[in-house]
Parts: structure tokens; C-alpha cells; sequence
């Protein structure tokens, strides 16, 4: 059974519960794998798509007895907290509103980001580093 620590939002998994996760991944396996709610016998509609990948990640973690930290943003972030979700300096994320690169507007005289353009920059450059990676690959592949 899992444990909720006193005063926080932190739960322990035990092993038979990241067994359960892993067998409620294995029948989420493929597109067409979906998440239902089931209030007193009777199925709810099924999960928003957004929250079940989420779900799915948390299982995920879970699954591999690692730990799971969520939390939320605001709709509007400071720089310092998108150069943190970024993974950049605030003087690289600085220079990237200043070419261009991620849209922020000014209160008063600081910048601020949609947490959106943020989320949706950092999937740009994931993909990026997917592409020259498996570009890597290819090169690495073709020296064979």
C-alpha cells in the first residue's frame, strides 16, 4: 500500500504497486490504449488525452521505481522560471527573446513569457536534438 508522508504530497510506492503500474502500462501499449474513470460501478467518460499521457508518465516512473515530482505553472512564467524550464542561463534565454526565438512581452519593465511559448520552445528543441542525434546515427551507421 502506498504511503502519503504527513504534511506533504509525497507518495511512497511499494513493489507490488510498480507491478500494478507496469501491467497498467502493458494494456496502454499502442495508439489505441485509453483511460477510463470508474465512479461506483459506473464508467465515466475517458480521460482527457493530456492528462492520461501525464498518467501514463507518472505510471512509467513508477513502474521503474523512480520518483515523480509534479507541480503546476502558471499560465504567464518570469524569466528566471522559463530559463529554468528551458534548461538555459536567464542571459541565453534574454538573448533568445531578444532575436526572436521565444515570444515575451514587458510588465513594466520585466519580460514575461507565456508558459506555453515556453513548453512548446522546449519541444522545438527536443526535437532538434532528436533529429541531429539520430543524424549521428546515420553518420556513426554509415562508417560501417
Amino acid at each position: 500500500m502506498s504511503t502519503m508522508q504527513s504534511g506533504s504530497s509525497r507518495v511512497l510506492v511499494t513493489g507490488h504497486e510498480a507491478r500494478l503500474a507496469r501491467d497498467v502500462l502493458e494494456h496502454l501499449e499502442g495508439p489505441k490504449g485509453v483511460l477510463a474513470v470508474e465512479r461506483d460501478g459506473h464508467r465515466a467518460d475517458a480521460v482527457p488525452a493530456e492528462i492520461g499521457r501525464l498518467l501514463q508518465q507518472v505510471l512509467s516512473v513508477m513502474a521503474r521505481g523512480g520518483t515523480v515530482t509534479i507541480g503546476s505553472v502558471p499560465d504567464v512564467v518570469t524569466t528566471t522560471t522559463a530559463a529554468g524550464i528551458l534548461g538555459v542561463s536567464r542571459p541565453t534565454l534574454m538573448k533568445m527573446i531578444e532575436e526572436g526565438t521565444i515570444a515575451a512581452h514587458k510588465v513594466g519593465t520585466h519580460h514575461r513569457l507565456r508558459a506555453c511559448d515556453v513548453f512548446d520552445a522546449l519541444r522545438a528543441r527536443r526535437a532538434r536534438e532528436r533529429a541531429a542525434f539520430a543524424k549521428l546515427l546515420e553518420l556513426e551507421g554509415d562508417e560501417d
